[in-house]
This record gives C-alpha cells, sequence and structure tokens, in this order.
C-alpha cells in the first residue's frame, strides 16, 4: 500500500516564537505594527456583586427539620440496599446450590430449647 502524503510548500507552516510574559517592555512590535498591551486593574475577588437581599431572614428551626429529614431518608435507603444485597446474594447461593443438584439448600432454624 502507497503511503500518500500532501505535497506541501514552505508558506503553509510557520514557527511562531513565543516570548515569556515577564517581560516589562511596553509595546511589542508584530509585523509592521505595534502592539500596546492591555493595563486593567485586577478586580476583587469577592462574591458580593452576586449576592442579592433576602425579603425575609433564614429560618433556621425549618432547614435544620429538612437536614434531619433528608439524613433520615438517606439512611432509610441505605438500610434498605444493604437488605437487598443480603437477600440477592442469599437467593443466588440457594439457586447456585439447587442446581448443583443438592436437596439440603434451605437454612432450617430451629428454636433453642
Amino acid at each position: 500500500m502507497n503511503n500518500q502524503r500532501p505535497i506541501s510548500s514552505d508558506d503553509e507552516h510557520r514557527v511562531l516564537q513565543f516570548r515569556p510574559r515577564t517581560s516589562p517592555s511596553s509595546a511589542v512590535q508584530r509585523g509592521s505594527g505595534t502592539v500596546q498591551p492591555l493595563r486593567v486593574a485586577p478586580e476583587r475577588l469577592d462574591l458580593s456583586r452576586y449576592e442579592q437581599p433576602r425579603a425575609e431572614p433564614d429560618n433556621f428551626r425549618q432547614r435544620m427539620l429538612a437536614n434531619i429529614a433528608a439524613l433520615a431518608f438517606t439512611i432509610a435507603l441505605t438500610a434498605i440496599g444493604i437488605w437487598l444485597a443480603v437477600n440477592i446474594a442469599d437467593l443466588r447461593r440457594t439457586q447456585d446450590c439447587v442446581l448443583m443438584g443438592r436437596r439440603d439448600c434451605v437454612k432450617i432454624t430451629t428454636p433453642h430449647i
């Protein structure tokens, strides 16, 4: 199979030289013109421009009750997930035992006397 490479001229390829930004020169000569660096004062880095006045103050009690409800819901979902995983594993073990042809697969619990 032939390797076909496109024919390219030297005009298509150009190496750019990058200068470090630490140079304190005020004007940079580029081509036929001069480029002045943009001087912008640094902005304050805070979120005050995104703050909005609240119509009413925070209700701490309501937030705490919502957090407690969310925690209880998360704990309940976790408990249900663990219970489900254990039951599925137990059913799989029982099914594997039955498919092997054994007869004593089911656990029989007897009360202690």
